[in-house]
């Protein structure tokens, strides 16, 4: 799994004009999954999201998680964060889970995190998408699941 982890200050998703969802302070969460996925993977990422330490304390450093903030996040399934552009200019999506197996996925991320203590707003998964979002810092950071399981260095 991939998840691309904005900071924002605010962020919303449309879906034929219609709100699917909307907060505050907190990340934008663009997830992708990829073959090989699993529900321990979900679950492991989404601790590892909702525990990023990454909003500023009294002295100004990056040491609050959401839950310190009162934050949410706001996750929109991004099947694109596997596209390759190794060959040609059309991306290939090979990589990408098939989607019945990513919504399923996605869902469990989204439920991990609600069982982190921290609300979850989504979008509507496979539909076409209008996010909004107003980045904060801007920080952002790339989470790749495959990172996680490498050994740290000495």
């Amino acid at each position: 799994m991939r998840a691309l982890v904005q900071r924002v200050s605010r962020s919303s998703v449309r879906v034929d004009g219609e709100l699917a969802g909307a907060i505050e302070s907190g990340f934008l969460v663009l997830l992708g999954v990829t073959h090989g996925d699993d529900e321990a993977i979900a679950y492991a990422l989404a601790r590892k999201v909702a525990g990023l330490r990454v909003f500023e304390d009294a002295d100004g450093k990056m040491n609050r998680d959401l839950a310190a903030t009162g934050g949410a996040i706001l996750c929109v399934s991004q099947f694109t964060l596997y596209g390759s552009v190794r060959k040609g200019r059309r991306p290939s999506f090979t990589e990408a889970a098939d989607p019945a197996w990513a919504e399923a996925l996605y869902e469990r991320f989204c439920a991990a995190v609600e069982g982190e203590g921290v609300r979850c707003e989504r979008g509507r998964f496979g539909a076409h998408m209008e996010v909004e979002s107003v980045n904060d810092g801007p920080v952002t950071l790339l989470i790749d699941s495959a990172d996680l399981e490498r050994p740290r260095r000495a």
